[in-house]
């Protein structure tokens, strides 16, 4: 059976982060992962999956400042300093609920210099993370949402990966950003498994409920258990309603 995993950053987003897990263990869900979480006192987020036997898989770097434009900072040249004051923020704060992935946001930029200062900061950030045993995780986004972010393709992303030669730095596979931008998710799926930390998906194109869209996501997680990936899988999608009158997916993709 498939399990799945929470993104408290669209689900009952409308809830304080410590409700929102409480409604995703009321909901059935496995696990749960969030955004940035950094607002909320780690005593909480504790207590609240203590008391429901779930697990943080995930948080994000903070992305600088969003109402300027910001949408990560750790290959952008001028702001390593930050970068890097974003990332021990993101280890403190997951080591503190034992979170055991942080997604390292790389930015809008572009060149060789922003690959030179991504691949400086994902050793600082794999070096760090280590200690601690969490994974650090790269993400490709689609350039219809993020147009412009440094990270587009998993093939980029691999290379980066390949490069920085860290045992803990993964590949966050999205369904979503992966299929828009290259499709073959099936092969991709199989192909790039080695490199793979973690899984998300949505429906496409709208970004909204997996059972509406493009992507025949039964077949994709009948094939994700095949390859013999068991961990929970994250709904990041962004509900259209009440997240809770959205979960009638849950029962049929199981599996």
């Amino acid at each position: 059976m498939t399990k799945f995993s929470a993104n408290l950053g669209f689900l009952w987003a409308d809830l304080p982060l410590p409700d929102a897990i409480h409604a995703a263990h009321g909901a059935g869900f496995d696990a749960v992962e969030c955004h940035w979480p950094y607002e909320t006192d780690t005593a909480l987020i504790n207590t609240a999956l203590s008391e429901t036997g779930l697990r943080m898989l995930g948080l994000n770097t903070t992305r600088g400042n969003h109402q300027s434009g910001d949408n990560g900072l750790s290959a952008l040249p001028a702001r390593n300093a930050e970068a890097r004051s974003a990332i021990d923020q993101a280890i403190n704060y997951a080591a503190a609920i034992n979170c055991g992935n942080i997604h390292v946001m790389a930015g809008f930029a572009a060149g060789a210099k922003a690959h030179d200062t991504f691949v400086a900061n994902l050793s600082y950030a794999c070096t760090s993370a280590a200690q601690h045993n969490i994974t650090i995780l790269v993400e490709p986004l689609n350039s219809y949402d993020a147009p412009d972010y440094f990270l587009q393709t998993t093939g980029q992303a691999v290379q980066i990966i390949n490069e920085v030669d860290a045992p803990n730095l993964k590949l966050m596979f999205d369904c979503y950003h992966v299929q828009l931008m290259e499709g073959d998710l099936t092969h991709k799926l199989t192909t790039l498994l080695p490199y793979i930390g973690h899984i998300q998906f949505a429906g496409v194109p709208s970004r909204g409920q997996p059972d509406f869209g493009e992507v025949n996501y039964a077949h994709i997680f009948r094939h994700i258990k095949a390859q013999g990936y068991t961990v929970p899988l994250g709904a990041e999608y962004k509900p259209q309603h009440d997240t809770a009158k959205t979960l009638g997916w849950m029962a049929h993709l199981r599996g």
